[in-house]
């Protein structure tokens, strides 16, 4: 049980320290809403589930030992928030009730916003690595079923991680209420947002492998 509190406090403290997962969903929720950033949670959701099975499969050693690999899913990564970036700072406009028309066509579902999370997670390969290196810290190799332990220690990340972004789906939803109060703030938040993005995308195009 102890091991359990240890583990959920490290990925607390993770979870915490600002990042690209963190700033896009204050950014979506700042911008349409509570339920499109609640979506882009649960992208996040599905990748972080997705790096714990490729961490149990071994796909994150093969990550750090293959070095050609681990520059091309980093570059990607970088590209996509790069790209992430620009596309907020050519949106027209950022004020809730200003949003146009276009920009919304095809995103109702949800699918878009869960799609954006999915890959703003995914493709930072950093985020599978820290899978690689925490999960095992805390897995009994001498007790029976590994693989059900990497379950349970999964469910935990992608639980602690799910409900910390609803809390910053919940603070983003504030901050459009704010916008909708003051409008000149859309554009700070727009170069606020936008600057993160990039900075995040280039010091993952500029950092060396772990």
């Amino acid at each position: 049980m102890a091991d359990l509190w240890m583990f959920a406090g490290a990925l607390a403290v993770a979870y915490l320290v600002p990042g690209p997962d963190m700033v896009l969903v204050l950014q979506t929720g700042a911008l349409h809403g509570r339920a499109r950033a609640l979506s882009v949670a649960i992208g996040l959701a599905f990748a972080r589930a997705a790096h714990v099975f490729l961490a149990a499969i071994g796909l994150a050693a093969l990550l750090k030992a293959a070095p050609w690999a681990f520059e091309i899913v980093r570059l990607a990564g970088a590209a996509y928030l790069l790209w992430l970036g620009v596309g907020i700072l050519r949106t027209r406009s950022l004020s809730p009730g200003e949003i146009p028309v276009s920009a919304e066509n095809g995103d109702r579902s949800g699918y878009a916003d869960i799609r954006r999370g999915f890959l703003t997670n995914l493709l930072n390969p950093k985020a599978l690595l820290f899978c690689s290196v925490l999960l095992p810290q805390f897995i009994s190799p001498e007790q029976a079923n590994v693989p059900g332990q990497f379950l349970a220690l999964g469910a935990i990340l992608v639980g602690i991680g799910l409900a910390f972004d609803f809390a910053y789906a919940g603070a983003g939803t504030q901050l459009n209420r704010w916008l909708a109060r003051h409008p000149l703030g859309e554009v700070f938040r727009r170069w606020t947002f936008a600057s993160l993005l990039f900075g995040f995308g280039m010091h993952l195009a500029l950092s060396q492998r772990l």
